[in-house]
């Protein structure tokens, strides 16, 4: 573990020191969450998906919506009148 000491600016900015941005491969853009308690902050560095997993994630959800919907003998063309009778079961309980 890197341990530094850095300055906030007037206006609340800090600068993360180079060596620590390179161990996290932190470039520009890169998003962090941002975590306060008591006198701590803990930076979260946020893992943005590539365009290839998030295409095969949604492609798996696919495929089992679709083996789900085959196990339950729906099909396509029956989607419009699920929805339809879902919503208006729904307007009925609110």
């Amino acid at each position: 573990m890197v341990v530094e000491t850095i300055r906030m600016s007037s206006k609340g900015q800090v600068v993360i020191p180079q060596n620590i941005r390179e161990a996290l491969q932190a470039d520009e853009g890169s998003v962090f969450a941002v975590i306060g308690s008591k006198n701590s902050v803990i930076l979260k560095k946020i893992e943005t998906p590539s365009k290839e997993d998030l295409i095969k994630d949604l492609e798996k959800i696919a495929k089992e919506g679709r083996e789900k919907a085959d196990k339950l003998g729906i099909k396509e063309s029956d989607v419009p009148e699920i929805v339809h009778r879902r919503r208006k079961e729904k307007r009925k309980n609110n």
